[in-house]
């Protein structure tokens, strides 16, 4: 594969061409914050377009930077096709999670400004994750997320359950950066760099000693918290469902997919050693983490009577088959991570989109039985609701299929036969769950209707998200070239 690769470290001028999009949004974002703060809560609607505005914006920005692998601010900062992929998909899902949160902000009366301004700093933040190339960047990209999710969590003044989510989530989330700079630390002591490609060279198979061991493992729990892997995986059920429903939906897609893709440049750069030597060293702590993920997952889902709750442990099972991926250390487990992320982030996406959407004179819908008869009251969201659950559970011929059945393929590949079997029974487990939705759905007695029909700008992203899991297999293997082209970058 021809990349291009160049560093631009000694020289600020060409650095600052390679963060072009983190500076459009860092300035617009400033920008929209004085005009929320002299225009006041009025300007919401306008905030929150703008906001989409500049994320876009910043993906055609990504889109237009010239391939290859580029360094800047002292070898921290890196731009490569791998980066390049995960602004665009975190840029999408930030911006959606956005248009999502419009008309619920405005009929729970909590319509601030800054809200989108949240989600756009938080975005900057899980920007500076993807590209980070430096135990630095790493950190402050994702202190700059979390503290911005924190305030998002927390959005909801008046609801006790929404205060008592951002206190939790905060709690934690301070413990798991801890735990990850004690990582950063002890890697950083035992090595004496905190650079990627330094530790790439420096870090040899079997002479790693237990000071950068333990800190690998201190680093892997900071970032399996990020990702809500289990064990680390407890603050997921009660901040998904304390926190407003738009924020749910946002926790559920950029920031997961940014510690992911993050995750795997940690694993797959300074920990992977010359040809994937060091890759023994960490294995057996994704798999662990990944076996856990996918049976709490399918198995605590089961008894969830509330919607949002259930979708935290899918969201937890998700990631542990996506950590399956990660196992394999190989160029064929990144691409179908990088795959399982794309189709991961259209179908929560479609789901969320359905639940604020159902709302009745008393308020939304979160528990599981008030979908009684919603294919008789709404028959068309019901039946895209169907569409993306069944993609959720893997059920052929839909993208959800696709999805694990390359994490699985690159697992028996790896020569991981266990962690693929194991994965296969998870998913049946978990289909349980998906299944006694669309059973309530269709087959129980109906309910009272829905207060209201759907938004144009929630039909649009439902539409579009079960019109691409619906037909993925039309444009699979565009997408299946890209995503190797993509991955074999990230092992140069």
């Amino acid at each position: 594969m021809d990349v291009a690769s160049g560093s631009a470290s000694g020289d600020l001028a060409a650095s600052l061409t390679l963060a072009y999009p983190e500076m459009l949004m860092a300035i617009g974002a400033m920008a929209l914050l004085m005009l929320g703060v002299f225009r006041g809560n009025s300007s919401t609607r306008l905030v929150a377009w703008g906001s989409v505005a500049i994320l876009l914006m910043a993906a055609i920005l990504v889109l237009a930077q010239p391939n290859g692998r580029f360094v800047g601010f002292g070898d921290g900062f890196v731009v490569d096709p791998f980066a390049k992929f995960g602004k665009v998909l975190v840029y999408l899902g930030s911006a959606v999670a956005v248009i999502m949160s419009l008309g619920f902000l405005r009929s729970q009366k909590i319509e601030r400004f800054e809200f989108p301004l949240l989600i756009l700093f938080a975005t900057l933040g899980m920007s500076m994750m993807v590209s980070a190339n430096d135990l630095i960047f790493l950190y402050m990209g994702i202190e700059l997320q979390s503290l911005a999710l924190y305030v998002l969590a927390a959005f909801n003044r008046n609801s006790l359950r929404s205060t008592e989510a951002g206190l939790k989530y905060f709690v934690l989330g301070a413990l798991s950066s801890g735990l990850l700079l004690y990582g950063c630390s002890l890697i950083y002591g035992f090595t004496g760099t905190t650079n990627f490609d330094v530790l790439r060279h420096v870090i040899v198979p079997g002479e790693m000693g237990l000071g950068v061991i333990f800190g690998l493992v201190f680093l892997c729990a900071g970032l399996a918290f990020k990702v809500s892997a289990v064990p680390f995986h407890m603050w997921t059920p009660d901040v998904y469902e304390g926190s407003p429903t738009p924020v749910t939906a946002l926790f559920s897609g950029a920031p997961k997919i940014a510690a992911m893709l993050l995750f795997v440049r940690v694993l797959m750069g300074p920990f992977l050693g010359q040809d994937g030597t060091v890759v023994p060293e960490w294995q057996q702590i994704i798999i662990v983490i990944s076996i856990l993920s996918m049976t709490v997952g399918a198995f605590a889902a089961i008894g969830q009577t509330n919607i949002k709750r259930l979708m935290a442990y899918s969201s937890i099972g998700h990631m542990g088959y996506i950590l399956v991926g990660v196992a394999a250390g190989t160029v064929g487990g990144v691409a179908s991570v990088l795959i399982y992320l794309m189709i991961y982030l259209a179908m929560t996406l479609g789901v969320f989109a359905c639940i604020l959407s159902m709302r009745r004179k008393e308020g939304m819908v979160e528990h599981i039985e008030e979908l009684a008869g919603l294919s008789r009251n709404q028959p068309l969201m019901a039946m895209a609701l169907l569409v993306l659950l069944f993609s959720l559970a893997g059920m052929p011929p839909l993208a959800g299929f696709a999805a694990k059945f390359f994490v699985f393929r690159a697992a028996i590949q790896a020569e991981l036969y266990g962690l693929a079997i194991i994965g296969l029974l998870a998913s049946v487990v978990g289909a349980y769950y998906y299944v006694r939705i669309v059973k309530i759905m269709y087959f129980d007695e109906p309910a009272e209707p829905f207060e209201q029909p759907m938004s144009k700008s929630m039909r649009m992203v439902l539409v579009t998200s079960t019109l691409f899991i619906l037909f993925y297999l039309v444009f699979a293997n565009p997408l299946l070239r890209m995503t190797e082209y993509v991955a074999k970058s990230l092992f140069l």
